[in-house]
């Protein structure tokens, strides 16, 4: 038998190598049923994901100065052993000042690639892909962690609360909500600047290893901001009523991003910021919607980016949310249908195996993103198989809680 240190340098333990890799199909209760697309492998450039299944990017509040913690390890470490088949690892802000909160993920300075690395080669000991989504909060930034902010009342932190109220940038003056800080227009050089921030994270993710990078261009941060006419009114190249002028910036930046990393690039959208009243009217743009949203994914493509992630909301404090199991689907299936060959994902309260099984087979989507489901059971990969009819393998250790009587 092979001991996965013989595989994996780094990975401190001793223990079995999984054969066939977790999450791999290993039996069909009907052998006449083709496996099921949730189960069928994808390759993105010269990555082949063993699944579909991608845990999406959840913030977890719990880094040391941007540095992941025991808290990272263990979290992200659990999912990857039982049977996804990618993980995407929280934002990860490129600047200091880009972080949502003191306690959120960083990736701006080389100290915080170690702990990153010793994650990386856990998840891929258990055979699975792991990427990270770099980003920068915006007028989002300076903010307390949920279980800070309901205590507070508010949203902004100060100084004394370990905030940055100085250095809180967005594209126009404009505060995401009344509680919230009022940021700083950004310069032309300082938006030179965050770019370079960006290339420099994306090198410090080479070193580590990471399969994958995710930009993240949705839920109210810097990205997001740029393309909503609720959010940019600049009066330069950069902003105002042009979608044109509105996507020069983010566009600029995925461009610069492309062509330092040669490995899958994702980018998350927000596909609507869910305000009130129509995306366009009278020819004047309202509100970010599906429309510039196809627009968007279209421009992205053209740059070599290899999957739109379609998320929606965040830019907009008032907004109305429609909530409900795979909210973001038509989104996703929109996009798709502009883009036929781009790869998409969706996301949103996406719990029933049978349901995502769907949505990948009617074509709305390439990739299934689960956040809160996998939280709830992290164990979802396996027993979306068994309800699909499939059986996949198990890490060595939990077999036989999974097929022993």
């Amino acid at each position: 038998m092979k001991f996965i240190n013989e595989a994996a340098p780094g990975v401190k333990g001793y223990f079995p190598k999984n054969d066939p890799e977790i999450g791999t199909v290993i039996l069909k209760k009907d052998e006449e049923q083709p496996t099921p697309l949730l189960f069928t492998p994808i390759k993105i450039r010269d990555v082949t994901f063993k699944n579909r299944i991608f845990v999406s990017p959840m913030c977890q509040y719990s880094s040391d100065n941007g540095h992941a913690t025991d808290w990272h390890l263990v979290h992200i470490g659990g999912m990857a052993a039982r049977g996804v088949g990618a993980i995407c690892m929280e934002a990860t802000s490129v600047v200091a000042e880009g972080r949502i909160s003191p306690e959120d993920a960083g990736l701006w300075t080389d100290s915080q690639m170690e702990p990153l690395k010793r994650i990386v080669n856990f998840s891929h000991a258990q055979g699975t892909k792991i990427g990270v989504q770099l980003t920068h909060a915006g007028r989002k930034s300076s903010t307390f962690a949920p279980w800070i902010h309901h205590k507070a009342g508010r949203g902004g932190a100060s100084k004394e609360e370990n905030g940055w109220p100085d250095q809180v940038f967005a594209p126009s003056p404009i505060a995401w909500a009344k509680d919230y800080i009022e940021p700083q227009e950004l310069s032309k050089e300082q938006l030179v600047e965050i770019e370079e921030a960006f290339l420099a994270s994306i090198k410090r993710c080479e070193e580590i290893g990471f399969d994958f990078i995710e930009l993240h261009s949705a839920h109210g941060y810097l990205l997001n901001s740029f393309v909503s006419p609720l959010s940019n009114v600049r009066a330069d190249e950069f902003g105002g009523q042009s979608l044109e002028n509105r996507l020069r910036w983010p566009l600029r930046v995925v461009s610069r991003c492309r062509t330092a990393w040669t490995k899958p690039l994702f980018v998350r959208i927000s596909a609507t910021d869910w305000a009130n009243g129509p995306e366009q009217e009278d020819g004047i743009w309202k509100q970010f919607g599906i429309e510039q949203s196809k627009i968007y994914a279209s421009e992205l493509y053209k740059l070599g980016v290899d999957l739109v992630d379609c998320s929606s909301g965040g830019n907009w404090s008032s907004q109305k949310i429609t909530v409900g199991p795979g909210y973001h689907v038509p989104f996703a299936d929109a996009v798709k249908k502009a883009n036929p060959e781009l790869l998409v994902g969706t996301v949103g309260m996406i719990k029933d195996p049978k349901l995502a099984e769907s949505y990948l087979q009617e074509g709305k989507a390439d990739v299934i993103f689960l956040a809160r489901a996998l939280m709830r059971n992290p164990h979802w990969a396996l027993e979306a198989a068994e309800q699909l009819g499939i059986r996949v393998k198990a890490a060595n250790q939990y077999e036989r809680a999974f097929y022993r009587p």
